[in-house]
């Protein structure tokens, strides 16, 4: 579940917000993103995964928040873990990161073709 957001390392590019399936996060008047509905969260690490500044920390319990020290959490190099072990961005051509996304390709297309509205039925529901 989403635990914290560093506003310190966060760039401001919404990255975050836009790519959170269950609308998560929401801008706040600093122009940073926002925890506005933790108990939305899915633990889909998509947060984690777009945000280039490591700004975001999930943690894995995705049934309940946990109280976490967040100096601890930026000592032992936890944000930004998703994206390194995915071979996310400037990790990709590093040999230590090897990205299994592409197994999931066939998986995002379905959702894609669910989620694209019929002309006379809207999206599809199956």
């Amino acid at each position: 579940m989403i635990e914290l957001i560093f506003s310190d390392r966060c760039s401001g590019c919404s990255q975050c917000i836009s790519v959170c399936p269950t609308n998560v996060l929401a801008l706040g008047s600093d122009g940073k993103p926002r925890i506005a509905n933790q108990g939305a969260c899915q633990t889909c690490f998509m947060c984690e995964l777009y945000c280039a500044s490591d700004a975001l920390y999930v943690h894995p319990d995705c049934e309940h928040p946990v109280s976490l020290d967040p100096a601890q959490v930026l000592a032992s190099n936890l944000p930004g873990q998703y994206r390194r072990d995915s071979g996310w961005d400037e990790f990709a051509n590093d040999p230590r990161y090897n990205n299994q996304h592409w197994r999931m390709e066939h998986i995002f297309a379905l959702a894609r073709e669910l989620a694209t509205p019929s002309p006379d039925t809207g999206p599809r529901h199956e």
